[in-house]
């Protein structure tokens, strides 16, 4: 958590009209107060504000669970890990002064009297500065959004691994994205078993599974994510899971009651009648 729809939400409003109707996307950079210089993983925080100072912000965009800041001649990433958050504040010098929040741990000054800022409870979350993006981002799997996943390459990919399904499916190597809620959710909703083992989907089932894991997401990015708890604010999802967080309630679809087991050392809710796991004889 924030998982992919959340992230794409927040990037979506730092560049077109965030939780305050305003746009960082053309702002300079002016300065940066770094709270907790452990926030940032590369480089040092003292080349991080020689670096990013002075710098414009291009474009904002996700890859993965990353927010992707285009700058002048870097890129900022930033991965909110458990807790991360950002938001805009507006206010001038008396920001730094009286608007911090105890969180708070990095905040740019951009142009116009405007300030991003990064606040993370559990400081888990970090931020790169890098010439090259790919030194973080390469080694991350396809966007279950993009048009380059067809059915034939998400059956190849699942072909090729012998692990269970879920711990597989929030692989960011794997699948860029996924994590705990939207897997629980897709799997549900294509009909899967999240202890099946990968290699022994077949292609029907691996369709199914493309187009669940898709249409979970692209609800979750219209109900701008999922509010679980006090760390992401504003999403409406959580309010039509149809198995995360709803052990002992009702299956929506057939009735059964919704169970909760541990696959991969994470919760895991399924509906055990619409998600039979296949016994070894079938």
């Amino acid at each position: 958590m924030p998982e992919l729809p959340e992230v794409e939400t927040i990037a979506r409003a730092l560049r077109q009209e965030n939780r305050r109707g305003f746009s960082i996307t053309g702002s300079e950079i002016e300065d940066v107060s770094i709270l907790w210089e452990r926030s940032i993983a590369i480089p040092s925080a003292v080349e991080f504000k020689q670096r990013v100072c002075g710098q414009h912000i291009r474009e904002v965009g996700r890859r993965g669970k990353y927010i992707v800041v285009t700058l002048t001649q870097d890129t900022l990433l930033i991965h909110l890990r458990m807790s991360g958050d950002l938001r805009i504040e507006q206010g001038g010098a008396d920001v730094l002064k009286n608007g911090l929040h105890k969180h708070d741990r990095v905040a740019f000054t951009l142009s116009g009297g405007n300030y991003l800022i990064f606040e993370d409870a559990r400081k888990f979350g970090r931020l790169w500065l890098l010439a090259d993006p790919q030194e973080e981002l390469g080694t991350l799997g396809p966007e279950p959004l993009g048009e380059e996943l067809d059915a034939l390459r998400f059956y190849a990919m699942l072909q090729g691994k012998k692990r269970q399904l879920k711990p597989l499916l929030m692989d960011q190597h794997f699948l860029a994205g996924m994590g705990n809620i939207y897997t629980d959710e897709a799997l549900f909703k294509a009909r899967l078993h999240p202890l099946l083992n990968a290699v022994d989907l077949n292609a029907e089932q691996t369709a199914s599974l493309l187009r669940a894991i898709r249409e979970t997401l692209q609800e979750g990015i219209a109900r701008n994510g999922s509010s679980i708890d006090w760390v992401y604010r504003g999403g409406d999802f959580q309010n039509h899971f149809a198995v995360y967080g709803r052990t002992g309630e009702a299956c929506p679809v057939c009735g059964a009651t919704i169970e909760r087991l541990v696959v991969g050392q994470r919760g895991t809710h399924i509906c055990p009648q619409c998600q039979a796991l296949p016994s070894r004889d079938e």
